[in-house]
């Protein structure tokens, strides 16, 4: 797919709407297999990335967060919020929206939103990391925040990973409640067990996977060492800003833990607990191959997912070339077109029939 607009003054926009029909084009499947596979060969040259971590904003009861990132041809960045109480108010806890541009000229081609695609990288992304990491014979997983990302995370491991059995457990029971009703009338998750647990124990109990997706901005254990069984993975998903964690730290100590990108995440992922000399790997040097993944299937491996900019740099080319594959979005004159470049007053001269009245 090329990324080629049909007009090179204009500025394609996705809308929310526009996301979901692609989505329901192609099917979830397709749709979270694709994005999963940019963000994989974007993770394969890493080095090319000018990167850096995200600038957050923090307040009392959430984050502001942009996240930039660049190639030699083409720059996006995301803006993202994480606000836990905003569903008392009728709002997502996170919402976003994401633009590409071409690096040469500084062109916005793309503006798109990031909440619904947030969730499919996101999952997209967790994905990509178990392949790497977990037991080739996972078979369950323990989904522990069952909330606004909890379907994306279920979908993405039964389909990409072969996920037969869902253990499910959250604090509010309405949540969970969603997650069922939502995964039982989905006919691509027809072939996938769901069992509703009484606790985070209860869940992660016979589990070869555990997904954290919790919420909460605050220091917690959800995961602690006695739930540790040889073998298992842990994918760490909601631990993403300073002062919040999902993972005890003594299970950090007793695996082999991955990240995305290490200065990023020793500030706002479960990371923050350990000292600074506390040995991680960074997930594009196990699949480029430079280092290995899980040295032996009773080692116990650790994702400290945070969410990094190159996977919405990924997602949104992913966006940008199927939406134009599907001919699904808008073309917004979002910057002006002058026939004198260098006159930008000419947008607000006055016209001669204004100069006459005044005069």
């Amino acid at each position: 797919m090329q990324s080629q607009l049909t007009n090179r003054h204009a500025t394609r926009f996705l809308s929310p709407e526009d996301i979901a029909r692609m989505v329901r084009r192609q099917g979830l499947a397709t749709t979270l297999n694709g994005m999963a596979n940019y963000i994989h060969q974007d993770f394969l040259r890493w080095n090319s990335f000018e990167k850096s971590a995200r600038l957050a904003a923090h307040s009392p009861d959430g984050v502001i967060e942009l996240m930039p990132i660049a190639d030699s041809s083409t720059y996006t960045f995301k803006y993202v919020n994480g606000h836990p109480m905003n569903t008392a108010q009728g709002l997502p806890t996170v919402m976003a929206f994401g633009v590409l541009a071409d690096v040469n000229t500084g062109f916005p081609l793309l503006i798109s939103e990031l909440t619904l695609t947030t969730a499919m990288r996101t999952a997209a992304t967790s994905a990509v990391a178990a392949r790497a990491l977990a037991r080739p014979d996972s078979r369950v997983m323990a989904l522990i925040g069952n909330g606004a990302q909890s379907e994306f995370q279920a979908l993405a491991f039964h389909h990409m990973l072969g996920i037969e059995e869902i253990h499910v457990f959250d604090v509010d029971p309405d949540a969970t409640a969603k997650l069922v009703h939502n995964l039982q009338c989905n006919p691509d998750a027809a072939n996938l067990r769901v069992v509703v647990c009484t606790s985070t124990a209860d869940a992660v109990q016979g589990s070869d996977i555990v997904t954290t997706v919790t919420a909460d901005k605050t220091r917690a254990a959800i995961i602690t060492p006695d739930m540790l069984k040889p073998g298992m993975h842990i994918n760490g998903v909601g631990g993403d800003c300073p002062g919040k964690t999902e993972i005890h730290a003594d299970v950090l100590r007793a695996a082999k833990v991955f990240v995305e990108f290490e200065p990023q995440t020793r500030i706002e992922g479960d990371l923050q607990q350990m000292q600074d000399d506390f040995v991680v790997t960074e997930l594009w040097q196990v699949l480029s191959g430079r280092k290995t993944g899980r040295n032996n299937t009773a080692q116990i491996t650790v994702f400290d997912s945070v969410g990094f900019a190159m996977e919405d740099f990924s997602a949104l080319r992913y966006l940008h070339d199927l939406s134009q594959a599907l001919h699904i979005g808008a073309e917004i004159p979002l910057i002006p077109e002058l026939p004198d470049p260098k006159d930008l007053y000419q947008l607000i001269r006055p016209t001669a029939r204004v100069m006459q009245l005044r005069a």
